[in-house]
């Protein structure tokens, strides 16, 4: 049996026994790591928990924390209130405007963790207040961080065509916006319909639902908190500061001002979610290392027949960016698909939109950053059921949307 198929199966092992037995995936998969990594093949200790992914870590600490403040405060509160107000007291609006918002920011060139980071917990609050699935709304946010990632003026576009250009092909920059913001449209429609019509609608209809509580008024520690997440905001966006160093040394500081709320708000730490997305993450980065993700890429870059290269190149892009980085996949698929896209049988352009497509579409799973975040920002007592319905539709999503975004991009 090859090393890459046990690399696989150990993986399926670890979803099995943690749905079997309820202990933490991330524990499971660190210990894989260790027994597969370390003591089968030998490799250092060190050298494997060198996948372990520290700027998620970061991220998914500082964000829980810093949101952990503003909602202890009630600078959340006030934010909700605020959104609700501008879209007229339509409950049914504000995860659209989110989506929006969300397309927006990465357009502009904010990572699309960024936008989450700072849309998600606002988002949450406000569908917890209102009766509207979590899950829903943190999916708008991811949806549309997905949508705007491939402006020419977005982070992942400026990856895809520089990767191509360096290969000496073209692909239409516009197209490849247009074409992702389509699927991630969809994508959005869908979430809608599968997890937002009908609860918004009986949020709405409800009479019986709770008023919204006065709006409060913020004071000075508001007001400072407010501050910091326009900080954020600015710094990730406009400066390109990493988002949860951004985060952390913002709540650092709301924490020395205001000692009582940050002693609060560090319980809001979603750390089970760390550990388990972190455990994973490491994992996957040790299969990586091994050569497991190139392998397969160059068997299908070996296939004969362009149009089935192309669709199983959308599988490895989709099944491995729900666990992986979007980036990271982006770069190593794109110069793999290169031979295919440039003996001119099928199209450059329809095909990067496809494999673009696969691989952000995914982002909503729970063992990516954004995913992660809707989680570890989700109330304890939903936490459990938005991480499973995450799940499911990750899963959903990898199993459905490769096929579909080919059939449309390439196949027709």
């Amino acid at each position: 049996m090859s090393t890459d198929l046990i690399g696989v199966l150990i993986l399926v092992a670890v979803f099995v026994l943690a749905a079997l037995r309820g202990l933490n995936m991330g524990i499971l998969a660190l210990i894989s790591a260790f027994l597969f990594g370390t003591v089968w093949l030998g490799h250092p200790a060190k050298e494997m928990l060198a996948g372990f992914p520290a700027d998620m870590f970061v991220v998914l600490v500082a964000v829980t924390f810093l949101f952990g403040i503003a909602r202890t405060n009630g600078t959340i509160d006030w934010l909700v209130h605020a959104a609700v107000r501008a879209a007229g007291n339509r409950a049914a609006v504000v995860p659209w405007i989110l989506f929006l918002l969300a397309t927006a920011l990465c357009a502009t060139g904010a990572a699309s963790p960024a936008a989450v980071a700072i849309l998600a917990p606002i988002g949450i609050t406000f569908a917890v207040r209102h009766r509207i699935s979590p899950l829903y709304v943190g999916l708008m946010a991811v949806n549309g961080a997905a949508a705007g990632s491939f402006a020419p003026t977005g982070i992942l576009g400026g990856i895809v065509n520089s990767s191509l250009t360096a290969n000496h092909l073209h692909v239409d920059a516009t197209a490849l916006f247009a074409g992702t913001f389509a699927v991630n449209a969809a994508a959005a429609g869908v979430t809608w319909l599968v997890f937002g019509r009908g609860r918004t609608l009986a949020a709405v209809a409800d009479e019986d639902a709770p008023a919204d509580p006065v709006p409060p008024t913020p004071g000075a520690e508001q007001i400072a908190t407010l501050v910091a997440l326009v900080l954020l905001l600015a710094g990730t966006t406009l400066l390109g500061l990493d988002t949860g160093l951004s985060a952390l040394t913002l709540a650092a500081a709301l924490g020395l001002a205001f000692r009582s709320t940050a002693q609060h708000a560090s319980r809001e730490i979603a750390w089970p979610v760390v550990l388990l997305v972190c455990g994973i993450v490491t994992y996957i980065a040790l299969l990586q290392r091994l050569g497991v993700v190139d392998s397969l890429g160059t068997s299908i870059a070996a296939v004969g027949a362009p149009l089935l290269a192309a669709l199983l190149i959308c599988y490895v892009a989709g099944l491995v960016s729900a666990f992986a980085s979007t980036t990271g996949i982006l770069g190593a698929l794109m110069p793999l698909a290169t031979p295919f896209l440039a003996s001119g049988s099928i199209a450059t352009t329809g095909t990067v939109v496809a494999l673009a497509s696969a691989a952000v579409v995914v982002d909503a799973s729970p063992f990516s950053t954004n995913g992660a975040l809707v989680v570890a920002n989700a109330p304890e007592h939903v936490r459990s059921a938005t991480y499973q319905g995450l799940l499911r539709w990750g899963a959903g999503v990898c199993v459905i949307a490769p096929f579909a975004v080919w059939a449309a991009f390439v196949a027709l």
